[in-house]
């Protein structure tokens, strides 16, 4: 029998409980290849991560991240709580020090991604990731009538140019859906039989809704995440479905330079919530950065036998 150490975080969330969960192997140099995704399969969270030395040694890690279905080459969650678990800012026996900050270069599928991971005043880490790559803009969605029978929706409830249902990538694709109500997010379900015939294949089949919130403020929105595909129902938090995000909100700013800021809740539905922060750098009207922040606590810490 081996053992291997492994940490379980709750993501995008300052109490245990609440985001996203997610498993964090730190030196997963033993394990065999064939025993990668059983290993997540037992977990069964929507993603584990597995580290190793880095390829340049100038970067923290490499990071493989695997869903119960198989590898994925970027994944925000699971950038953001890794690279908590990682940082010598927070300890087992308690909160870091505030005001700490560290900074960390994990090397993931989609290339190297620089994570900020400083200590709150709270005790509480924050990671903020930039995306290794900017928005890639898909083929078009299918029509709000199509999309409002996935999401067993009315088509009124899906907005309209210039917001209209589009496919975002940074890393891995989305197709965001923007609809008229936090009220609509809450009655959002996706229909398999419906999703089957029109996304499962296409460039974009996992599906990203969201609406503005204005109890949060203008620069608010609620969303919900389904990735039948991944077989994820709903994930409670989506960095990297909020990457795209950010770059279609920032598409549509009408702004030339500067830093725009959001703050999305999402898994409010499946009673774990999760706050994402989201920025994006303009520069002569084009998106020149795209970052994605949050908070994580470390829930358990063991070792995982293996035959």
């Amino acid at each position: 029998m081996t053992d291997h150490r492994f940490l379980t975080l709750d993501v995008f969330t300052s109490v245990r409980f609440g985001g996203n969960q997610l498993a964090v192997f730190p030196d997963a140099r033993d394990i065999p290849e064939d025993s990668l995704l059983p290993i997540t399969r037992e977990f069964n969270f929507s993603e584990t991560t597995f580290c190793y030395p880095p390829d340049n040694p100038a970067h923290t890690r490499r990071v493989r991240i695997f869903t119960p279905t198989g590898e994925i080459p970027f994944a925000g969650h699971p950038t953001v709580g890794t690279a908590i678990a990682l940082s010598d800012l927070t300890h087992d026996a308690g909160p870091g020090v505030a005001g700490a900050e560290s900074r960390l270069v994990l090397e993931e599928g989609v290339g190297p991604v620089p994570v900020t991971v400083r200590v709150e005043r709270t005790g509480v880490a924050f990671a903020q990731f930039a995306v290794a790559k900017l928005p890639e803009i898909g083929p078009s969605a299918p029509s709000r009538g199509v999309l409002a029978e996935i999401l067993g929706l009315d088509a009124e409830d899906i907005l309209g140019s210039p917001l209209s249902p589009q496919a975002i990538s940074c890393g891995l694709p989305f197709l965001l859906v923007p609809l008229r109500s936090v009220g609509a997010v809450s009655r959002a379900r996706v229909r398999l039989d419906k999703w089957e015939a029109t996304l499962r294949s296409s460039w974009a089949p996992e599906v990203f809704v969201f609406a503005k919130d204005p109890e949060g403020g203008e620069s608010h929105y609620r969303a919900r995440m389904f990735a039948p595909r991944l077989n994820i129902t709903e994930d409670p938090a989506t960095g990297s479905a909020n990457a795209c995000f950010a770059g279609f909100l920032a598409a549509r700013a009408h702004v030339q330079d500067g830093t725009l800021r959001w703050t999305v809740d999402q898994g409010i539905e499946m009673g774990r919530a999760s706050r994402i922060e989201i920025e994006a750098d303009m520069a002569a009207g084009a998106i020149t950065a795209i970052r994605v922040g949050g908070r994580a606590v470390v829930v358990s810490e063991g070792t995982l036998r293996r035959p």
